[in-house]
């Protein structure tokens, strides 16, 4: 007996335990299979379930849940990134709260912390992902800090150090006072704001007047070095070599002459701060200036600034600014639009600091990853993205991989007292080469003292493609030899470069070959508003209330039916009601299918022939539905599949073979049904597993453990065209003949009779009866004349009436034929006109320039048709 209602809660949980139990997901290397593999983009272990992972998620498990059914080795690796700065940051918190600071614990002591903070926590997105139908081989799970894939970071660290790519130095960093750690430029997130420009004048030393500057960050005043001027500016000739004191500090700089000053910002005088700006730093350079550093790590002033020591810097500007107000210094102060840095990670306003860092060295890595980008051997999906992956990878700068962070893979590089570094995998290997390469015998593992760093995050993950199949301490092992390259990457655009590209990087430095063949772009989910969706805006939802309400299935549709490739998708929660009435549409077609009673006996013409005419629907759906995966528009599959179950099965396929109320159905009719029923759903399950697998278990009695997961997605077949053609055109004469209904207000229960003037009545014979089923006709008549007081309208070349019991007006029936003859003539010449273009003729599809010519075949004959019409109401 099957439910009346679809009740997905409790359906999702059963089946879920039912694939985990039967290991439906699990994947090993078979040479007799083709192997399809993707990664998960691995999800922070600080995070939790958001839009954004629902999409990309979604879209990760139709690929693996269509390759599965197709006979390929399906392998889909799950796993988590141990996130340096936003977990270290929480782990931080948490002992806050228990009364423990971080500097009053050893590392060993806040490691332990970290590790219980992520056993309790950082499973926790991957359990939701199994919420959403996840079919990950979760017996694969890996996690960026466990050891092998620890190992693996530290082995990359040390080959890249021995071949030269990597090395130690001072330079101009972005500085995250918040996390307390250097980051990548491609870590810092620009964002325009509304600042102040504050005009302040410095006195000259010999008290003949000032000169006046414009900044936005006074702040930095103490740690000027100079007070720069174009040569060629001739207001400030006069001034070249003399000096002037700083505002509140009177400390000495002097006025230096250079082309790097423009003539036409603010004052024309540029004070120069070489620790506290990048392009500064490079002119204090060229100039021998010297380096005064005033801020502390954590953003506040040190004992160089001279005053306000200890303050944050953001409330240092504002003393600041009101005493040199108070003191005569600041001369205005106007409104200014600025661009500032932010960590990508914390939030916080970035510092530009000189500081010893570790660098990657990316020009020769950079190389063969834009190289197969261009050519496609990697296929971005959108390809729109490659202008911005080719801009970045032919600007590409030295990647500062060192965070100041205690969690995380700490850099494999070893001190001696004297200050010399030996990079070796471990301690003990830096030793042996210590004593060797020294000759330093009596050296001790104590006295090696380890680079307190760890690596930046995204140098862990830029090997995760390898380093899952243990590629990296193992290369020629069976899995990755198996499974590597994996075939598609399902991501976000704003880790591109982050990820994305390193990747590629890291598959032709290792493995000197790709890392995957396609990467899909998926968009950002936005709210129907087109507003990013956060937590800050209190516009995102939670997706577990959403499958809450809507069932996983509902929601899983609903993100999939607005969510084409690399565009931005505006969801609205309307979408998963949609997906939801889907997912009841479905269950009550099948109730209806499996509640029929059976006859035997012939089958009846009229269900032969629907049959094979959904049976070639079916097919010629499927082949639109394979050229939109092969293509990635995944969102255009799941609505040709949505159409074809909604429309062509439900609305006209179930309505053409169902009998009336209480009686029976041929069982030739059933077991046909029951089969295409069959192929719907194995079509429909990667895009909604749970219900598919629930009506395919209650069609028929499956052997145990047996699962949709893996039965033969549909291969079709071929599709009679000619029927095809002729069904549409029936179901365009019963549209025509609802719509009189409706227009006229007629009640569904009435039957019309309806008279056909055409030049073949043979064509009607096999139809008739279920037009006159599905239009509710008396019957069907055919005629050589026009029908008077009646409704008309035209199919291909023949003309329809509905004769009605209430006399139309004569008037009425030639304003409709002349508002439909105008309307036809200009779709008339409309046509015409693109089939004149040589262009389109030439360049279209041979099928759609095929469509265009049989549009303009049917206008001619529905305009001949009216004229006829009109020529009899004259």
């Amino acid at each position: 007996m099957i439910d009346k209602n679809y009740a997905p809660q409790e359906i999702e949980n059963k089946w879920y335990a039912f694939w985990m139990e039967n290991k439906l997901f699990a994947s090993k290397p078979n040479p007799n299979k083709e192997p399809y593999s993707i990664v998960i983009p691995p999800p922070n272990v600080t995070g939790v379930l958001h839009m954004g992972h629902m999409l990309n998620n979604t879209i990760q498990d139709v690929l693996i849940r269509k390759a599965r059914m197709e006979g390929k080795e399906a392998c889909w690796v799950p796993g988590t990134d141990h996130a340096s700065i936003a977990t270290e940051a929480k782990v931080v918190a948490m002992l806050k709260e228990k009364g423990i600071e971080k500097k009053d614990i050893s590392r060993e002591e806040f490691l332990s912390h970290a590790f219980e903070w992520k056993e309790k926590y950082g499973g926790i997105i991957l359990e939701q992902l199994k919420k959403l139908g996840a079919s990950c081989d979760w017996d694969r799970t890996r996690f960026t800090m466990e050891p092998k894939l620890y190992q693996a970071v530290i082995d990359t660290f040390v080959r890249l150090y021995n071949k030269g790519l990597i090395y130690r130095g001072v330079r101009m960093v972005n500085w995250d006072p918040q996390g307390k750690t250097a980051l990548s430029d491609e870590e810092v997130i620009y964002k325009d704001v509304q600042a102040k420009l504050f005009h302040i004048q410095y006195p000259l030393s010999d008290g003949s007047g000032s000169v006046t500057i414009a900044t936005t960050r006074p702040e930095t005043i103490m740690a000027d070095s100079a007070i720069c001027v174009n040569p060629a500016d001739e207001r400030y000739l006069h001034l070249h070599g003399k000096k002037v004191k700083i505002p509140l500090i009177d400390r000495e700089i002097s006025i230096i002459p250079d082309e790097y000053v423009s003539l036409e910002f603010g004052t024309g005088c540029l004070k120069v701060t070489p620790a506290h700006d990048l392009n500064d730093y490079e002119l204090g350079l060229k100039h021998k200036l010297p380096v005064i550093d005033i801020l502390n790590d954590d953003g506040t002033l040190n004992e160089k600034a001279q005053i306000y020591v200890g303050v944050d810097r953001f409330e240092a500007r504002k003393r600041i600014v009101k005493e040199l107000n108070e003191k005569g210094f600041l001369v205005q102060t106007e409104e200014y639009k600025s661009t500032v840095g932010t960590s990508e990670r914390t939030g916080a306003v970035i510092e530009p600091k000189l500081s010893l860092q570790w660098f990657l060295k990316m020009e020769d890595l950079a190389k063969p990853a834009l190289e197969n980008v261009m050519n496609d051997n990697i296929q971005l999906v959108p390809a729109k993205f490659k202008n911005t992956y080719r801009s970045w990878m032919e600007n590409v700068r030295d990647w500062c991989i060192s965070r100041q962070l205690w969690w995380g893979q700490q850099i494999p590089a070893f001190y001696l007292q004297d200050g010399t570094v030996i990079v070796a995998s471990d301690k003990k290997e830096a030793l042996k080469i210590a004593r060797e390469k020294y000759q330093l015998f009596a050296l001790v593992e104590d006295d090696l003292t380890q680079d307190p760093d760890v690596l930046d995050t995204w140098f862990s993950s830029w090997l995760w493609p390898i380093s899952v199949f243990d590629g990296i301490e193992n290369p020629e092992n069976e899995e990755i030899s198996y499974y590597y390259p994996t075939n598609d990457l399902v991501t976000g655009p704003d880790i591109l470069f982050f990820w994305v590209a390193r990747m590629i990087m890291a598959g032709y430095e290792w493995r000197g070959e790709l890392p995957f063949r396609n990467v899909y772009l998926t968009g950002i989910v936005r709210d129907k508003l087109g507003r990013k969706m956060s937590k800050s805006l209190g516009n995102s939802p939670d997706p577990l209330d959403l499958i809450e309400q809507f069932g996983a299935d509902g929601v899983r549709s609903g993100l999939l039916f607005s969510a084409p490739a690399g565009n931005d998708l505006l969801f609205d929660e309307k979408l998963c009601e949609q997906g939801r009435n889907f997912s009841n549409k479905i269950w009550n077609a099948f109730r209806l299918v499996k509640g029929l009673q059976i006859e035997e006996g012939n089958n009846l013409p009229e269900h032969t022939l629907a049959i094979e005419w959904f049976q070639s629907k079916f097919n010629q759906t499927l082949v639109e539905i394979q050229d939109h995966f092969s293509k990635f528009r995944i969102s255009d599959a799941i609505l040709a599949i949505y159409n074809l179950i909604w429309d062509d099965f439900c609305g006209k396929y179930l309505e053409i073979i169902k009998p009336a109320y209480q009686s029976p159905i041929r069982k030739e009719t059933l077991e046909a049904t029951l089969n295409i029923f069959d192929q719907l759903m194995r079509l429909l399950h990667p895009y909604m597993p749970f219900i598919t697998e629930e009506i395919w278990q209650n069609m028929e009695e499956r052997k145990a453990g047996e699962s949709i997961c893996r039965a033969e997605f549909p291969k079709g077949g071929p599709s009679n065209t000619g029927l095809l053609s002729q069904f549409e055109q029936l179901f365009e004469i019963i549209s025509k003949v609802r719509e009189i209904r409706n227009t006229k207000q007629l009640s569904p229960k009435l039957a019309l009779a309806l008279y056909i003037k055409t030049s073949n009545a043979s064509q009607y014979a096999a139809i008739e009866p279920i037009l006159i089923k599905l239009a509710n006709l008396e019957n069907v008549q055919f005629t050589d004349n026009v029908v008077s007081d009646a409704q008309t309208f035209v199919v291909k070349a023949d003309q329809f009436f509905v004769p009605l019991e209430l006399n139309q007006d004569p008037a009425e029936v030639k304003a409709e034929a002349e508002k439909e003859l105008g309307y036809l003539e200009g779709f008339k010449k409309s046509v015409e006109a693109k089939l004149a273009n040589e262009r389109f003729v030439q360049n279209a599809k041979a099928d759609l320039v095929e469509r265009e010519r049989q549009k303009l075949a049917d206008a001619v004959n529905k305009i001949k048709s009216l004229k006829e019409i009109l020529e009899k109401l004259a």
